[in-house]
């Protein structure tokens, strides 16, 4: 980073890979060469997923982990609007709604914020588009996901989110950005998107800092 309010040093800049076409028309993950327009990835062809696609402004590295973990255990909270900055450009035309991946209220007043909330109140200004960080709620708590396999992330989260009763009418119909900081398994976002889809959303499209990809490992 720089003494630039949001910037990144030429260093950092030329650290991060950000992701773009060509990639999976389905999943948006990336692929090495143009495969044109409708291609879709292995995992895609064998099953369809429940989101709109998965949209991440750089790759899991070093310098997008190191953002991430400041941003999340060392309170800067200012990275929010940072790495809003860059995950501004992969905002769906269409977006309706951006809803945060909520935290549960005793990490909340532990860490004193939800960083994903952050970030969606940054992309909500910079996109003009509305943001509600109520809609989801992590109704139990739970360990922490880093170190689980695929399954085993899966099995932690499931039934740990609800939908706000008082929120269900503002989804129907409506196309939602769900927002997070990094994108690992998948775990927590096929679960926040199953009920967001239940709940009446036409669309669910995932947008966040950072994807982790085949062959890195994430946090």
């Amino acid at each position: 980073m720089t003494t630039a309010d949001h910037r990144f040093c030429a260093g950092c800049w030329g650290g991060m890979r950000f992701l773009a076409p060509p990639w999976c028309a389905t999943c948006h993950v990336p692929f090495d060469y143009d495969r044109g327009p409708d291609a879709r990835c292995a995992a895609c062809e064998q099953r369809q997923p429940r989101h709109a696609g998965i949209r991440a402004a750089v790759a899991y590295g070093d310098v997008a982990r190191t953002v991430a973990l400041r941003l999340k255990y060392g309170g800067r909270t200012a990275f929010a609007e940072t790495v809003a900055r860059q995950m501004a450009r992969l905002m769906p035309d269409d977006a309706d709604l951006l809803v945060p991946v909520p935290l549960h209220r005793w990490r909340l007043w532990s860490r004193g914020f939800n960083q994903a909330a952050l970030i969606a109140t940054a992309l909500s200004r910079i996109g003009k588009v509305p943001h509600d960080p109520f809609v989801l709620r992590r109704a139990h708590a739970t360990a922490p996901l880093r170190g689980m396999g695929a399954k085993a992330r899966a099995r932690a989260v499931a039934g740990v989110f609800a939908i706000a009763p008082d929120r269900r009418d503002r989804l129907r119909g409506k196309h939602v950005v769900l927002v997070d900081d990094i994108h690992t398994s998948g775990a927590t976002t096929d679960a926040c998107t199953r009920l967001l889809r239940r709940a009446g959303a036409s669309r669910v499209t995932i947008l966040c800092w950072a994807r982790v990809l085949a062959g890195d490992a994430g946090d």
